[in-house]
């Protein structure tokens, strides 16, 4: 079930001829400080309007490409499980058809299912992670399943050597131990990123920024904020830099929009989906 009332502004293109989808997940179920995760792809389509659908660092426009907005899920608020299995659905339906999905979050927990979906279709896949926080817990109050845990649950698919993980700046002792001969980790910044994306042409990337990654100077409207961040200009650079890779799926997440009420980080949000919408389109003609 979709809600549909909602579309992203340069997204015009029907779901059938469409080489990328969107859909907006409004999950907010396992956040453990602040809460508002699930209002962020409402308050993502209703700012939306206000960027241009031209990006003068790409040269490109969100309307001369073949990209769908589908809406937004209808979740089961209190059934993690269900909605789970929802994003999961949603996600292997479109890579199904032979499309890059896009799923707009909501909490980061939501990453898992569809990158389940991507792995099923890609097995060969490789996990970029963008973050202020490990992710690695493999329980998180006594659940397997959490935003705290999401990346061991991706980790559990794909194995050692495919997930790499920059920005991270915050976590328990034990995840810092974990990723040393597990995942390749970068603390606080992305400068490795330019080499590891020279080892990965031709692989084929799922890419997951949680946009806490970011200094709270820059990104404040977010349930977790963690000083110390990158900047905007550095999570653009980096956005830009992974266009030499193939990207066969991803996602933001962790907005939470009611904790900037001056509508800054919302629009950090929309100026990165449009730059990681475009840089995925970039092999596919106009």
């Amino acid at each position: 079930m979709m809600n549909e009332k909602l579309t992203l502004n340069g997204f015009n293109s029907s779901y059938e001829d469409a080489r990328m989808v969107a859909f907006g997940v409004p999950l907010d179920g396992t956040t453990s400080f602040r809460p508002g995760t699930r209002f962020a792809p409402a308050h993502i389509r209703s700012e939306f309007i206000g960027l241009e659908t031209y990006s003068p660092y790409l040269d490109m426009d969100l309307k001369e490409y073949k990209i769908h907005d589908q809406g937004d899920l209808y979740l089961p608020i209190g059934n993690i499980e269900k909605s789970l299995e929802r994003i999961y659905q949603k996600s292997k339906e479109i890579v199904s058809a032979g499309k890059t999905p896009f799923m707009i979050g909501g909490e980061h927990l939501a990453t898992y299912p569809a990158f389940k979906a991507v792995y099923e279709k890609h097995p060969d896949v490789f996990l970029l992670h963008f973050d202020a926080h490990t992710d690695l817990r493999d329980e998180f109050y006594e659940s397997p399943l959490s935003h705290a845990t999401v990346i061991k649950r991706c980790w559990d698919l794909v194995g050692d050597g495919r997930i790499f993980q920059f920005g991270i700046r915050s976590g328990d002792k034990k995840e810092f131990e974990w990723s040393r001969g597990h995942t390749v980790m970068e603390r606080y910044g992305v400068s490795s990123l330019s080499a590891i994306i020279n080892k990965l042409k031709g692989k084929k990337i799922y890419v997951t920024i949680d946009l806490d990654v970011l200094d709270p100077a820059y990104f404040s409207g977010t349930g977790t904020p963690e000083p110390g961040g990158i900047s905007f200009k550095e999570l653009l650079q980096s956005i830009h830099e992974i266009k030499e890779v193939e990207i066969v799926g991803m996602d933001i997440v962790e907005l939470s929009p009611h904790y900037d009420s001056s509508g800054a980080s919302t629009a950090v949000a929309c100026k990165v989906l449009r730059e990681m919408t475009l840089v995925a389109m970039k092999n596919y003609r106009r």
